[in-house]
């Protein structure tokens, strides 16, 4: 295999023009789910589209029913007909930085910092999710085009601005544009490294649907003097009923909720097991001490492999200061369901439906809301090449085996990719749980931008090798 000295060199010696790149796109306050920063989206969108032209990309901003989308092909001259088609997936978009006062610096104003353990971090609202994390591979592509002039593959590059918000605008997109986009595999750094030292591949993602539930009773607010106890209240009604929605053992009661939830196999119980996964520290980390899920499984199966209910927010009556005595007319939950396996969203939100029903006194009324971004469950095979290509880059560069592990969290775009392009995602990030992402104070340790740069020049290395292998 030809060194990659000639790469690695380059990015070593143009870290600090690689970091100065990352901050331009950091200053935009590309909040795309309020309207209020939308002119920055497109602002951010227009930087991506003219920094990939800049880099040799056929670069364009499609439209879309939500945030534009920026699209860059590269297809150098000459390569063979087995050479793969890579799509690089990342998004632009941000969490909103709320609370302010909260944040150590302005949060659309980068600052490298170096803490008291002499680690240099980069603070600023998308450090880690994704700006930090879709430039590392941007800069890998430019660092590898400086050294070597193409690229050993036919390579697009997608990046959105609605993943913080509602994925059907994307969903859209991709239907529309699906013979386009077809590729071998879709790269996506938008996760995480299982510690400081050792690197990661996420093999499982959950799915995930929202949902709102609202109960109504009375035809106004009523004076609790007056109606209090012969009145229906709502809150009580849907506090009830919320109440049962989890059995004693952390099970879910809806029906069917459990369908198509495939057990894991014994060969990945016992790769995960060996992790010794931190639970102690885990819920240590945030004030807690007992686990609260299925009670037949542990802390890092609940999280990987079990699906969930969780109710996110309840709203109902007077929450102002002081007291006022009322019976109110409506109350109203937010819930979130994690799936796993096969279970669809259709399934849940019936059984949720079904559920509340069920419950329902008869003078009362249910009505429900189901909000955008649904998506099922996606697993890669562990033996899949790409997986087998990744591990292999990321020992090079970080002297030792990735993880292979899962995530509780959802990217919808994965399922999305899997459903309409019929292509798995290779799921590579440098992301550390302390980097406080959708917190203020986010962050991303210079160490992992400098250190993702180069892991990804391995693996187009890696690629470049495969093309050399097949060839001779």
């Amino acid at each position: 295999m030809k060194s990659l000295d000639d790469v690695l060199q380059g990015i070593d010696g143009a870290l600090d023009e690689s970091v100065a790149r990352l901050f331009e796109l950091l200053r935009f306050p590309s909040v795309g789910t309020d309207p209020a920063f939308h002119g920055a989206c497109r602002d951010a969108a227009a930087w991506l589209k003219r920094l990939l032209t800049e880099m040799g990309f056929t670069a364009r901003m499609d439209e879309t029913t939500g945030q534009p989308v920026v699209v860059a092909e590269y297809a150098p001259k000459g390569l063979p007909s087995h050479a793969p088609h890579i799509l690089f997936y990342g998004h632009y978009d941000v969490q909103p930085p709320d609370p302010l006062d909260l944040w150590e610096s302005p949060p659309f104003e980068p600052q490298l910092r170096k803490g008291a353990d002499g680690e240099e971090r980069i603070f600023a609202r998308g450090a880690c999710d994704d700006k930090g994390q879709l430039m590392t591979f941007l800069e890998a592509s430019r660092a590898w085009l400086r050294a070597r002039g193409s690229l050993p593959f036919r390579l697009t590059v997608m990046i959105e601005g609605d993943e913080e918000g509602d994925a059907s605008h994307l969903g859209r997109y991709v239907a529309r544009n699906r013979d386009k986009l077809k590729a071998d595999v879709v790269l996506i750094c938008d996760t995480g490294m299982w510690n400081a030292k050792t690197p990661a591949i996420t093999t499982r993602l959950r799915g995930c649907i929202a949902e709102e539930v609202a109960i109504s009773g009375p035809s106004k607010d009523l004076h609790s003097g007056y109606y209090g106890g012969p009145a229906r209240n709502p809150i009580r009604v849907l506090t009830k009923i919320l109440g049962e929605l989890h059995d004693r053992n952390g099970r879910v009661r809806l029906k069917g909720f459990y369908d198509g939830v495939d057990p894991v196999p014994l060969s990945t119980r016992r790769q995960w097991k060996s992790l010794n996964f931190p639970a102690k520290k885990y819920l240590g980390d945030v004030g807690l001490a007992i686990p609260a899920g299925e009670k037949a499984y542990a802390v890092y199966e609940q999280l990987w492999s079990r699906p969930t209910a969780e109710i996110n927010g309840i709203y109902a009556g007077y929450t102002g200061t002081g007291s006022k005595t009322v019976v109110p007319a409506e109350a109203m939950a937010k819930l979130t369901f994690r799936l796993v396996g096969r279970q669809t969203p259709a399934q849940v939100r019936k059984g949720l439906r079904q559920f509340v029903k069920e419950r329902l006194p008869a003078d009362c009324k249910a009505r429900f809301k189901s909000h955008g971004g649904d998506s099922m469950a996606v697993t890669v095979a562990e033996s899949s090449p790409w997986v087998g290509l990744a591990q292999g880059a990321l020992k090079q560069e970080w002297g030792r085996d990735p993880v292979l592990m899962a995530d509780g969290a959802s990217i919808p775009v994965v399922g999305t990719f899997k459903s309409l392009l019929k292509v798995d995602s290779l799921l590579v990030g440098f992301g550390l749980e302390d980097d406080s992402v959708h917190s203020p104070n986010e962050k991303y340790n210079l160490k992992s931008f400098h250190k993702g740069i180069r892991s990804w020049a391995r693996l187009i290395g890696g690629l470049a090798h495969q093309q050399e292998s097949m060839t001779s």
